[in-house]
């Protein structure tokens, strides 16, 4: 259930009402709000009296659901690019896999600010299946994408593994990415509840939707309203690919929750050579933003060679999904 409360309501009786009926008590849109199970269903006389509006609910996806909030929710990104909302904006993010060194982000950086995008991504701490694998460069890795927003003006994205490091994502980026491997980890969850910078889940690969949305409840009830799905394949039976991308949930997200979503092909596909022709399917689906990998040479990188584009296939790419954008009245960014 979600309680709208009176205006001109004192600090001290939130306080109490929340203790009491074991609540969550957010301040958000000037409005104060107390959130509890989806399992109760009626209010009590003490707390009736004190309500201007409620909600009440099936299950626990209740902040992120439409019967809350009919509009998908506007997210300011900086002075001048949001997403969602009446917003018609379509994030084009791009950088490699990998933090490897400044030359290789520098060259990322550099084609999004010919390209003119937004949003640079890189991985500084990975979540890697083996400990032999090359596990990101940390902090060095973070500093360096810190220096590109210095020099070029680009927002940063990257992804927190555990949370032994939330604090260090939470000061060098723009936009938290949790990713497939973390959005079960509370700690996490509860951490980026705490600040109100944009949060990006990433949908684990065995994660039903209704976990999906839940996880993004820890963070809604937290405070921070700022939360953006991000559906980058589940695992199924198939192997030729290496996921499957469950569009069929996207349009089941955009039908059912109020969040902005932003689609992974590269990480769905796995392999290059199908990123294009999936990149333009997500694209039709009227999200919020794609997630595209690029290195200056794939076959080097040290993390997913096989789903990098190279600089011209990314180029190639930009190209080709503005007749698209066109269509739907959506403006790359």
């Amino acid at each position: 259930m979600i309680i709208e409360l009176k205006k001109n309501i004192s600090k001290e009786t939130i306080e109490n009402l929340a203790n009491k009926h074991c609540a969550f008590h957010i301040f958000n849109e000037n409005k104060n709000f107390l959130i509890t199970s989806a399992s109760v269903k009626e209010l009590d006389k003490d707390l009736n009296k004190h309500v201007e509006n409620q909600w009440f609910f099936a299950n626990d996806m209740q902040l992120s659901s439409r019967d809350f909030k009919k509009t998908t929710r506007e997210i300011k990104l900086k002075e001048g690019l949001s997403i969602g909302g009446k917003q018609k904006n379509t994030l084009l993010i791009g950088g490699p896999c990998s933090v490897e060194s400044e030359e290789q982000i520098r060259s990322a950086s550099e084609l999004l600010k010919e390209l003119k995008l937004s949003v640079l991504r890189g991985g500084c701490y990975k979540p890697r299946t083996s400990p032999y694998s090359f596990q990101g460069m940390g902090l060095e890795g973070l500093q360096l994408l810190s220096k590109m927003r210095t020099e070029f003006g680009h927002l940063i994205i990257s992804e927190v593994r555990d949370a032994t490091h939330v604090a260090e994502i939470i000061e060098h980026t723009d936009i938290i990415q949790i990713g497939a491997k973390a959005m079960y980890d509370q700690g996490i969850l509860r951490a980026c509840a705490k600040t109100q910078k944009p949060v990006m889940i990433k949908r684990g690969f065995g994660t039903t939707l209704q976990e999906f949305t839940q996880a993004a409840e820890f963070i809604l009830s937290g405070g921070n309203s700022n939360v953006i799905l991000c559906e980058r394949g589940i695992r199924t039976f198939e192997t030729k690919t290496r996921f499957t991308l469950d569009l069929c949930g996207v349009a089941w997200l955009q039908e059912h929750t109020n969040l902005p979503i932003i689609l992974d092909p590269s990480h769905a596909m796995g392999y290059a050579y199908g990123v294009p022709a999936l990149t333009k399917a997500c694209m039709a689906m009227n999200v919020e933003g794609l997630i595209i990998e690029t290195h200056p040479t794939p076959t080097l990188a040290k993390s997913d060679a096989s789903q990098q584009l190279d600089y011209k296939e990314f180029r190639n790419l930009y190209n080709e999904l503005q007749p698209l954008a066109e269509c739907l009245g959506r403006k790359i960014r």
